[in-house]
C-alpha cells in the first residue's frame, strides 16, 4: 500500500508562485511514475503534469505548460510541482498520484494511488 501526502498549497496573489510537494511511503518510490492533477469546484479532475520513474519523460497540460515544472527526488521519495505566474483559474485542490505500471500518463485512470490533496487559491 502506497501513501501519498501533499503539502505546499495556500493562498497566493495572481502572478505568485508555489511549490507543491508530495511524499510517498509504503512502497518503492523510484519504480512509480507520478502525476499531479487538480479539481476546481464544480469541475472534473484534470491532469496537470506527469513524470516518469527516472524523470526522463515529463508531460504538462497546455494550461500550465511554460509556467510549471514537475520534478522528483527519488532519494527523498518526493515529487514536486513548481508553479509560477499563477492565475485565478489555477485555483483548485491539487492531488498527487502514483502510477505503478505506466511509463508516465496523462490519464487519471492509470493511477493506482492518490493523496488527499492540497488547496491552492489564487486571488485576483
Amino acid at each position: 500500500q502506497v501513501q501519498l501526502v501533499e503539502s505546499g498549497g495556500g493562498l497566493v496573489q495572481t502572478g505568485g508562485s508555489l511549490r507543491l510537494s508530495c511524499v510517498a511511503s509504503g512502497g518503492t518510490f523510484s519504480t512509480y511514475s507520478m502525476g499531479w492533477f487538480r479539481q476546481a469546484p464544480g469541475k472534473d479532475r484534470e491532469f496537470v503534469a506527469a513524470i516518469s520513474r527516472g524523470a526522463v519523460i515529463t508531460y504538462y497540460a497546455d494550461s500550465v505548460k511554460g509556467r510549471s515544472t514537475i520534478s522528483r527526488d527519488n532519494a527523498k521519495n518526493t515529487v514536486y510541482l513548481q508553479m509560477n505566474s499563477l492565475k485565478p483559474e489555477d485555483t483548485a485542490v491539487y492531488y498527487c498520484a502514483a502510477d505503478l505500471y505506466s511509463r508516465a500518463s496523462v490519464s487519471s485512470t492509470n493511477y493506482n494511488y492518490w493523496g488527499q490533496g492540497t488547496q491552492v487559491t489564487v486571488s485576483s
